[in-house]
């Protein structure tokens, strides 16, 4: 973890776009909130296949006007060279500093070449680093357990290093509640010479049903010991939330003090689940 400790840390929130006025109003209450702990960034997340693509840029427009840093989610899956030279381009000219580039998740029921110029993410670094130099800093994506379509841990791990190599300036994991698997994990980076700062992401545990659902589709573990508890609550919405609160405060607590550069909350466009882990890590 050498690598890791020399960097500042660094802590960030994740949100997706709203889809009516509604939704809208409870993001802006949960931005208020997760702005006052003043984050390093608010990532705006990019739906499949390009579905949520002007939401994104809305979203993003409406933090930087609220003087927040914004780092828009960019996606390969649909994209070609020209929209996402547009979209670069419009963020650029907006003030956008950092951007997350992903290969991104095909719509369901398609496979992995359903449309587009690009399928994988280092393609996309490329380009932003081709077409546009330094002016973005470059976030990718990273698996502690293993991208879930990865042939094998060492070809996923090629993968990362390859995206590195191609620009990239920092990485966000995939969530996950073993944190062995990360120290790890950034061990491996460190022999085979990746050097950036590798920030854990963090899903803070309020539903068990719809954590299971996530975990399934991207690949997460969800450890028995935690699976078997949750589902002993059964309907239990207040002891699910009471427990998944310890389980990801210790989570998070284990990380910092094992040389983690920061944390990065998928929030669900929710503030008070990590408002309350930020103060009982007394951040």
């Amino acid at each position: 973890m050498q690598s890791q400790q020399k960097y500042g840390r660094t802590f960030s929130f994740e949100l997706f776009p709203p889809r009516d006025e509604a939704a809208r109003a409870k993001l802006r209450e949960a931005v208020a909130q997760l702005a006052q702990l003043r984050p390093k960034f608010f990532s705006v997340t990019y739906g499949a296949g390009g579905s949520t693509r002007t939401g994104t840029h809305e979203t993003a427009a409406e933090l930087l006007a609220q003087g927040c840093d914004v780092a828009p989610h960019l996606s390969c899956i649909g994209a070609t060279r020209d929209s996402l030279l547009e979209q670069l381009h419009a963020y650029r000219a907006r003030g956008v500093r950092r951007i997350v580039a992903l290969g991104g998740d095909p719509p369901s029921g398609l496979g992995l070449a359903s449309g587009g110029e690009f399928r994988y993410a280092f393609q996309l670094v490329e380009l932003i680093r081709r077409e546009t130099g330094d002016h973005f800093h470059i976030e990718v994506a990273a698996y502690p357990e293993v991208h879930p379509r990865a042939r094998s841990a060492a070809d996923d791990l090629h993968h990362f290093k390859h995206k590195v190599e191609c620009g990239a300036n920092g990485a966000i994991t995939q969530y996950f509640y073993n944190p062995d698997a990360y120290f790890r994990f950034v061990e491996e980076c460190e022999a085979i010479g990746v050097d950036i700062p590798i920030v854990p992401g963090i899903m803070p545990i309020t539903n068990y049903r719809q954590l299971a659902r996530f975990s399934d589709a991207c690949g997460a573990e969800i450890p028995r010991w935690i699976r078997q508890r949750l589902e002993s609550y059964g309907d239990d919405l207040e002891s699910i939330r009471a427990f998944g609160l310890d389980v990801t405060t210790d989570l998070c607590d284990r990380l910092l003090a094992g040389g983690a550069p920061g944390l990065h909350f998928y929030t669900l466009n929710r503030a008070g689940p990590t408002c309350t882990i930020w103060e009982r890590l007394g951040l």
